[in-house]
C-alpha cells in the first residue's frame, strides 16, 4: 500500500485518524501486538460479536478466549480464511492475517463478517446470477432460430433438391446463398441448415439489408467505437458479425447492400476479422455466412452493382427455392399445415380441424401466388377469420385471389370442354415464356426449348393464340 501523511499531522492526530478510518470499516476488526494482546477492536465488531472495549482491549486474547485462533495466526505468520465462530447465540466467519512490518511480524488482525450478513449477501448474490441467468435466457431467445427442415412443407422435385443441398450444407461451414422470389420462404432455410449445424447452440442474427439505412448499415453489421461519430454510446458497440460469433449471421436481400459496403463485407469474410467503425483494433469471429436474394446477383454483377468477387465468395453453395406458382401439387399439403399452425382463434385453436372443398382447394391452385407461400399464410389466416364455421369455403377468401384469371378459368371448368381448357392453360404458359426469354428471335429458341417443344412448332401455337408483340 502506498500512502503518504502530511508533515503538519502529529503522532496523536495520525492515530485518530486510523482509529476513524477502522470505525468506519463495515466488518468486525480485532488487532492484536506482538505479545498478543488486544490493542483495539471496532463498533462493528462489537455489534457482530456483543464485544465491548472494556471487555477485552488491553487484555491477553489467548486468556479471554482460549479457542480464539488469531494467536496462531501471530505464531506461525499464516492466514486463515472463513473460520466460523460462535458466541452465544451470534455465529459469524473470521479471516486472519498477520501484520508484518520490514519482514517483522509485529501483530494480527482478524475481519469478521456476521453469518446472517454472509446469508444476505449470498442471496443477494443468487439473485443477481438469477437475473443475469434469465438475462442470458432471453437473449438466447431473441437470437435462436426456431425453424427446421421439418417445417419445410411439399413434395415438389425443385423443393427436395433444395432441401437436399441445403442439409449438406448444413454439414458444414460453408458460405450459402439462397435466391428465391420474396415469400418463398428463404429465412425458413436458413434457420433450417443452422439448426441442423453444430453451430444450433449459438447465435442465429438475421439482418435485412434493405430495411437498415445505408448510413447506419456498417455500424450496425461491424459495430463502432467510442467517440467514432456524434452520439456514439460510450464504451462504443458490438456488431452483428460479433453478436453471431461462433453462430451464424443471415443477411437477407444482399443484393440491396450498398457497393462501398461490399468490399469490407468481402474483407471480414476473407480475413474472419472485424473492425469496428472508428476503431483500429482487429477482433476475430467465426462466423457462418448465409446470404439471401430475391434479384438476380449475375445482372447486377455485370451492370456494376454487385461485387463480382464478393459474389462468389458467397456463391459456394447455391440454393434455388422454387416459387409456389412452380410447385402447385405441394398446395393442399401447405394449407392443411397452416390450419394446423394457425393462431388466428388462439383462445380455442387447440381444439379447432379446419377442413376445405375440392372446389376451392382447385381454385386456390390454380393462383398464381405472386406473394407465394407468404401470401398463401395471409390469405388462409384471412379466410379463417372471416369463417364462422370449421369448413373453409372460396367466399371466405380475398376478392383478388377469388377473381384472378386463373381461378376464373378453374371455376369455369366445368362447363368448358377439355380442349378449350387446355388452350387457354397453354396459351397462358406461352406468354409467360416468352416473358421471361423476351420476344426476339433468340428469347423464342430459349422459349422453345424450355416449353420443350421445336421452333416451328412455337410459330404456329403463336399464330393460333394470336400472340403478338
Amino acid at each position: 500500500m502506498s500512502l503518504k501523511i502530511s508533515d503538519d499531522f502529529s503522532y496523536k492526530k495520525q492515530i485518530e485518524w486510523w482509529k476513524a478510518i477502522i470505525d468506519s470499516i463495515n466488518d468486525g476488526i480485532l488487532v492484536i501486538d506482538h505479545q498478543g494482546t488486544v490493542q483495539l477492536i471496532n463498533p462493528e465488531y462489537t455489534k457482530i460479536t456483543g464485544v465491548t472495549p472494556e471487555m477485552i482491549v488491553g487484555k491477553s486474547l489467548r486468556q479471554i478466549r482460549p479457542t480464539a485462533q488469531l494467536p496462531d495466526t501471530l505464531a506461525d505468520g499464516k492466514s486463515r480464511v472463513a473460520v466460523y465462530r460462535k458466541e452465544g447465540n451470534i455465529e459469524y466467519m473470521v479471516d486472519m492475517a498477520p501484520i508484518i512490518l520490514n519482514g517483522e511480524i509485529i501483530g494480527a488482525v482478524s475481519v469478521c463478517k456476521s453469518l446472517t450478513e454472509v446469508h444476505k449477501l449470498s442471496q443477494e448474490l443468487k439473485k443477481k446470477k438469477e437475473k443475469l441467468k434469465q438475462l442470458e435466457r432471453t437473449m438466447d431467445s431473441l437470437y435462436q432460430a426456431k425453424y427446421t427442415f421439418d417445417q419445410i412443407i411439399g413434395k415438389n422435385g425443385g423443393l427436395r433438391e433444395a432441401v437436399h443441398i441445403a442439409k449438406k450444407a448444413a454439414e458444414t461451414s460453408l458460405p450459402v446463398l439462397i435466391v428465391g422470389e420474396s415469400g418463398t420462404g428463404k429465412e425458413l432455410f436458413a434457420q433450417a441448415i443452422h439448426n441442423r449445424s453444430d453451430r444450433r447452440d449459438r447465435p442465429f442474427i438475421p439482418v435485412n439489408c434493405a430495411a437498415i439505412p445505408s448510413a447506419l448499415l456498417e455500424s450496425e453489421l461491424f459495430g463502432y467505437a467510442e467517440g467514432s461519430f456524434t452520439h456514439a454510446k460510450k464504451g462504443g458497440k458490438m456488431g452483428l458479425f460479433e453478436l453471431a460469433n461462433h453462430g451464424t449471421i443471415f443477411l437477407d436481400e444482399i443484393g440491396d447492400m450498398p457497393y462501398d459496403l461490399q468490399a469490407k463485407l468481402l474483407r471480414v469474410l476473407q480475413e474472419r476479422k472485424v473492425r469496428r467503425v472508428g476503431d483500429t483494433i482487429e477482433r476475430d469471429i467465426d462466423v457462418r455466412v448465409i446470404a439471401a436474394t430475391n434479384k438476380d446477383l449475375q445482372q447486377l454483377v455485370s451492370k456494376n452493382r454487385f461485387r463480382e468477387d464478393l459474389f462468389y465468395r458467397l456463391n459456394v453453395i447455391h440454393l434455388q427455392i422454387p416459387p409456389l406458382r412452380e410447385r402447385r401439387e405441394d398446395i393442399p399439403d401447405l394449407i392443411y399445415s397452416l390450419f394446423r399452425s394457425s393462431t388466428v382463434n388462439s383462445s380455442n385453436s387447440s381444439n379447432v380441424t379446419y377442413s376445405i372443398d375440392e372446389k376451392t382447394l382447385a381454385v386456390l391452385q390454380s393462383y398464381d401466388w405472386p406473394g407465394n407461400v407468404r401470401e398463401l399464410k395471409n390469405a388462409i389466416e384471412y379466410a379463417i377469420c372471416m369463417a364462422e364455421e370449421t369448413h373453409i369455403h372460396l367466399h371466405h377468401f380475398p376478392e383478388w385471389i377469388t377473381k384472378s384469371e386463373l381461378t376464373d378459368l378453374a371455376q369455369k371448368q366445368s362447363i368448358q370442354t377439355l380442349r378449350e381448357a387446355t388452350e387457354k392453360v397453354e396459351r397462358k404458359l406461352i406468354l409467360e415464356t416468352l416473358y421471361q426469354f423476351g420476344n426476339d428471335m433468340e428469347g423464342k429458341k430459349k422459349a422453345a426449348e424450355a416449353l420443350g417443344i421445336s421452333l416451328a412448332t412455337l410459330y404456329n401455337k403463336i399464330k393460333k393464340y394470336k400472340i403478338n408483340s
